[in-house]
């Protein structure tokens, strides 16, 4: 269907010798099933096997797909690497504009490798690759300080991406994500974790070449169609309404919610965390990724009040999907959705995989209540159950 497609290209850079090169790979784009294919084949070729996660030689892939650009829904970019959490295959997926960002600049996948000696960033824009100085940027939270700095220092042309790390992924938390758009994550299993391994703290992607279709009309026609399609759709319009979120009240009716670290399926004034109610009380605006119509992203607005002026506050938007609720909310015993919201803003400016962190939190606090651990662990900080404060702590 395209005249000259980019997919054809594979990206390698080497962090060690801050080196980059471009290979034709045609043939794994025409083999193999989509990015995660594509992605899966990468990594066999440069993982060796038994390799340490956090050793240089383990590499980070992204890759893309066939549709990615050039259909609505078609937007994700999947990332695999060696885990730090679990040892073995990590596999993570992420919207926003990551996927045709890359597409844009030329590539069907990306392959980094090596280390960097000291902290760093890479900036990919089209056919040229540089090597940025970061140590500025280490220590620096995730959200507003690092992608705000990064976002002026790199305006890019076309489609632009920047992913990067907080805190948690320089100390190399075996858990810590990689956040893109500032609203969408590569999460679970450790991404995060493995750039800090790298001394790496962003890769920014941009792009602006054109996917020349070879039949411009009969394209626009199913592009169309797709649309309209996805338009009418209950199950999307489900997504777009209330997101994931409206899975919490018929899952609290099954009595399928995790609740305390699954030491029971009941707890009262569940309703208080439902989608609806998010959606009432703080739903502040919704957002889409690339060349989606559904705009299922859904964020919330946190007023937080200044320390040092009275009567001044500043809203915080908050992205927030049933995964979260559970996580950070029903399973750690917490029923007040503001509450859930203001451990979100921890959970992302440390730059955590937010359901992980709940999942750790629970199985802390089930601990502590039956003595396998106690305050000499947890610092002095007792975990309970509802405790919200304790657990931003």
């Amino acid at each position: 269907m395209i005249k000259e497609d980019p997919l054809k290209r594979v990206l390698y850079i080497d962090l060690t010798k801050k080196k980059f090169w471009i290979e034709d790979r045609s043939e794994l784009f025409t083999k193999y099933l989509g990015g995660t294919g594509v992605a899966i084949k990468l990594l066999h070729e440069n993982c060796p096997y038994d390799i340490d996660p956090f050793s240089p030689d383990n590499p980070i892939i992204f890759a893309v797909g066939p549709l990615n650009g050039l259909f609505p829904i078609a937007s994700k970019t999947v990332a695999m690497f060696k885990s730090p959490h679990t040892g073995n295959l990590g596999e993570s997926h992420a919207g926003g504009r990551s996927a045709i960002a890359i597409r844009m600049a030329g590539y069907g996948a990306i392959v980094i490798k090596g280390k960097s000696e000291r902290p760093c960033y890479i900036a990919i824009h089209s056919d040229k690759v540089y090597f940025r100085d970061a140590i500025t940027l280490w220590g620096l939270k995730e959200g507003v300080s690092a992608g705000s700095l990064i976002r002026r220092r790199e305006p890019g042309a076309g489609f632009r991406t920047i992913m990067r790390i907080g805190p948690a992924g320089e100390r190399q938390i075996s858990y810590a994500c990689v956040t893109l758009e500032t609203y969408r994550h590569f999460g679970r299993l450790g991404l995060g974790a493995v750039f800090g391994s790298k001394n790496l703290k962003a890769v920014v992607i941009s792009g602006k070449r054109d996917l020349n279709v070879t039949n411009f009309k009969e394209y626009k026609q199913l592009y169309g169609d797709l649309l309209l399609q996805l338009a009418e759709s209950e199950k999307m319009k489900k997504y777009h309404e209330l997101g994931t979120p409206a899975n919490v009240l018929p899952l609290v009716f099954s009595k399928g919610i995790p609740i305390k670290n699954l030491l029971t399926n009941e707890i009262a004034d569940l309703k208080n965390i439902s989608g609806e109610t998010f959606a009432e009380k703080h739903l502040g605006r919704r957002v889409a990724c690339s060349h989606c119509p559904v705009a299922c992203i859904h964020l919330a607005t946190l007023r937080k009040p200044y320390e040092d002026e009275p009567y001044f506050y500043r809203t915080v938007y908050l992205s927030y999907d049933y995964e979260l609720i559970y996580a950070l909310g029903s399973m750690l015993g917490i029923t007040s959705s503001e509450s859930i919201l203001k451990l979100i803003e921890v959970v992302e400016e440390i730059g955590l995989d937010a359901i992980s962190t709940g999942v750790i939190l629970a199985w802390i606090t089930e601990a502590f209540e039956k003595g396998l651990i106690n305050e000499k662990h947890t610092e002095g900080l007792i975990p309970q159950w509802g405790n919200a404060e304790a657990y931003i702590e």
